[in-house]
């Protein structure tokens, strides 16, 4: 039993938590917005400096995975109004995500997505950004938001099969936006177009007052 725990503590404090690191990067082959194949398209390249948030899915050809991949799609004007490049990642190959593409959404399909799918059969980028399930070969549902340093600043998880929230990773991209822009924080629940908080003992209690009851 002792040694048990030693190698579940051990396994636990492994696991990454890329929060504040500089997001790995890589070059992959990767199905682009016009249909084409770049063999050698570069992760930090593609975003330029921009703001990007890097998700991986499981599988192509699946069930819950088409409707995030769509609905990433479907709010790619909101990414793109703010400044943020869309990149997907999955462990199968190019060419698998590009006949997923080219199959209609009415057949279990993806349609023509509008962003960069990464083919990631050779599974270092899932093991680079610690999403891979053991002993499957696919990755867990993980979102990943870059700042304009290409530092991670919030990372999700999902198990297989809970679909994630497209709009929260929305909100957060907004929070980081309004915390660059106006040097204050955002308290718990905080949403585009609300009050902020100062950083301080004075901020804090001036936040609280108004608002404590209604959090």
């Amino acid at each position: 039993l002792r040694f048990r725990l030693i190698t579940i503590v051990k396994k636990e404090i492994e696991m990454a938590v890329l929060v504040g690191k500089d997001a790995p990067d890589f070059t992959a082959p990767t199905v682009m917005p016009d249909n084409s194949i770049n063999k050698s398209f570069n992760f930090k390249k593609y975003l330029g400096g921009s703001e990007g948030i890097l998700f991986f899915y499981p599988k192509d050809f699946t069930f819950v995975c088409p409707s995030e991949i769509i609905a990433f799609n479907n709010r790619l004007k909101e990414f793109t109004s703010r400044g943020v490049k869309v990149v997907g990642v999955s462990t199968d190959t190019a060419e698998t995500h590009l006949k997923w593409k080219n199959t209609d959404v009415n057949n279990g399909g993806i349609g023509n997505v509008q962003y960069p799918i990464v083919g990631d059969d050779s599974q270092k980028i899932t093991k680079a950004y610690d999403v891979m399930v053991e002993g499957k070969g696919i990755a867990y549902r993980g979102t990943f938001l870059i700042n304009k340093q290409g530092k991670v600043v919030h990372q999700v998880i999902n198990d297989l099969p809970l679909g994630r929230n497209i709009d929260e990773a929305i909100r957060m991209i907004d929070t980081l936006q309004f915390t660059e822009k106006h040097g204050e924080v955002c308290p718990a629940g905080w949403n585009k177009g609300a009050e902020g908080m100062k950083p301080d003992a004075a901020g804090v209690a001036d936040y609280l007052k108004k608002h404590a009851k209604k959090l």
